[in-house]
């Protein structure tokens, strides 16, 4: 059995791998797999257990997007772990009067993270709901905070109705769901016991925001880039920017450039900024905007907006394009002067099954311990805005524009890259780091995470509601990169107008598994300066 000696932050296999942040959760995912489980399992089993070993960077209470690619049906499919706004149109009334507050539970979305679970292993596993709990619960039985307690009683109570539930497996899975959520007729002790820590602490979600709850399942958004196909999830995450990105460096010889070379860090930097400026004026949840992402994505879109990179000068402006009249720049798109909490997860199965997760809640330790039910709330409701008109603007039962965002890389269909980033509005940007590491300069995962890194605050911050957008917008021109990177790159980009600052710490906290199709082995790294970790089956 696995044990915490056997965990580093990589790792190698035939079999079977896991990468996340804590190492009790890589634990508790290899148990899984080494159980018969498969990367579904395991993938929900390192789910449950990071919100108890990353409590703080992600909570029951949070949410969790995730990327699955289904080896039987060769299919990457988007399940959306993201709670929503409340349903009470009073709330969303109250939210647009008075802003949506920080460090108060009125921030918090429907949890998510149980139907995520429950649904990935309902639809994509092989084991009950008690098995892939039961390494999360000798977590919590360890522990001494009163959390700790109070969550395993409800973990419990949900195991108990899958014991009593008659009928198939994915039946007993769903009633374990439905126990937490207070729906379908089971038992709603838990939805009561959480419906009455809302109301205590002042919040706008009841009981039938929770029953009302679903994991929506999604096709990917994809792009072709060198011949690998990128799948995010879809614009509810800022996952797609990322991919219009990759357009606009398709048009480049990147590595002819050289890595790290001035010109390849400005020119990948410069695409980042038009893709994230895209972002802050066009994502939302598309079950209430139309976003145009055909569009966004286009050929003829992609052409107008490429030649904005201008090789010898830094952007120091937010320039959105404009999609109907299909223009480079949009006419508001003018200069702006401006001005995290999440954790990890990717496995694979000797299957060929393959799961990248973003785990997150930011959760807010004062007064916020779940009360009865031991789960604590998250914030996400603070990446929805007041801004009445824009496409994120709070509405009654809408999921925030969220920064979660794990990808998937296929080769000829078949998974090649799973990759989970730590970082807010970082994640994509070293996402983009590890994607070209890998796809134009050949590096692994163990190369690819523990190598430089750089990213830009040039773009609006995904948590501030701010109903002013521009008051958002953190640093115009701004590059950062680790000291690593020699002085002489550094200046260069400095004299094309980039402010530079430089960084020893890890940028973002990334984990990466490199699936090589020739020998069959999986090869898993977490950045260890970040504190990932990493192992195989033997």
């Amino acid at each position: 059995m696995a044990n915490l000696q056997d965990i580093s932050w990589k790792a190698e296999s035939k079999t079977g791998v896991v990468a996340a942040g804590g190492a009790k959760a890589v634990v508790a995912g290899i148990e899984i797999l080494e159980a018969g489980g498969n990367a579904a399992d395991a993938a929900a089993g390192t789910i449950l257990a990071l919100n108890v070993t990353d409590h703080g960077e992600c909570s029951i209470g949070g949410e969790v997007p995730l990327l699955i690619f289904d080896a039987k049906k060769r299919e990457v499919k988007s399940l959306s772990g993201q709670g929503r706004a409340p349903l009470s149109q009073k709330a969303i009334d109250w939210y647009m009067e008075n802003g949506i507050p920080n460090g108060d539970i009125k921030m918090a979305p429907v949890p998510s993270v149980v139907d995520l679970c429950t649904t990935t292993i309902k639809l994509y596993g092989t084991k009950t709901f008690e098995e892939i709990v039961a390494p999360t619960l000798a977590i919590l039985d360890e522990g001494n905070a009163e959390w700790h307690s109070n969550l395993a009683v409800t973990l419990r109570r949900m195991v108990d109705e899958e014991r009593k539930t008659s009928g198939t497996r994915e039946d007993k899975v769903q009633a374990a769901s439905d126990r937490f959520y207070g729906r379908n007729g089971a038992e709603s002790d838990i939805s009561d016991e959480l419906e009455e820590f809302y109301i205590e602490k002042g919040g706008f979600l009841r009981k039938s925001d929770l029953a009302a709850h679903t994991t929506l399942i999604e096709d990917p958004v994809t792009v072709e880039y060198r011949g690998y196909t990128v799948c995010k999830c879809g614009p509810w995450t800022q996952g797609p920017y990322l991919l219009q990105a990759l357009r606009l460096l398709e048009g480049f010889n990147l590595r002819d450039m050289g890595h790290f070379s001035a010109d390849y860090v400005h020119t990948v930097i410069e695409a980042i900024k038009l893709a994230m400026a895209d972002r802050d004026e066009y994502y939302a949840d598309p079950e209430f905007v139309d976003v145009p992402m055909s569009t966004l994505l286009s050929d003829e879109y992609t052409e107008i907006r490429r030649p904005l990179i201008d090789m010898n000068k830094a952007s120091r402006e937010a320039r959105p394009g404009d999609v109907v009249n299909m223009q480079g720049i949009k006419a508001n798109g003018v200069f702006h002067p401006g001005i995290g909490g999440t954790t990890t997860c990717v496995v694979a199965d000797r299957w060929g099954n393959v799961v990248s997760a973003t785990p997150s809640a930011n959760v807010h330790f004062e007064e916020n311990l779940g009360g009865t039910t031991g789960v604590s709330y998250g914030n996400r409701l603070r990446s929805l805005n007041t801004t009445q008109g824009h496409p994120n603007c709070i509405q009654a039962g809408k999921r925030p524009r969220i920064t979660l965002t794990p990808t998937l890389v296929l080769k000829d269909g078949v998974p090649v890259l799973a990759i989970s980033v730590a970082g807010g509005d970082l994640q994509d940007q070293t996402t983009m780091n590890l994607l070209l590491n890998f796809i134009e300069f050949g590096l692994s995962p163990e190369e690819a995470v523990t190598t430089s890194r750089f990213a830009t605050a040039h773009h609006q911050d995904s948590f501030d509601p701010n109903p002013n957008r521009e008051q958002t917008f953190k640093q115009a021109g701004s590059l950062t990169i680790n000291d690593s990177v020699s002085e002489k790159v550094r200046e260069d980009l400095a004299s094309r107008g980039h402010k530079v600052n430089t960084h020893s710490n890890p940028i973002a906290v990334p984990v990466m598994l490199y699936v090589d199709q020739d020998n069959g082995t999986y090869y898993a790294a977490g950045d260890p300066a970040a504190r990932r970790h990493a192992a195989g089956l033997s």
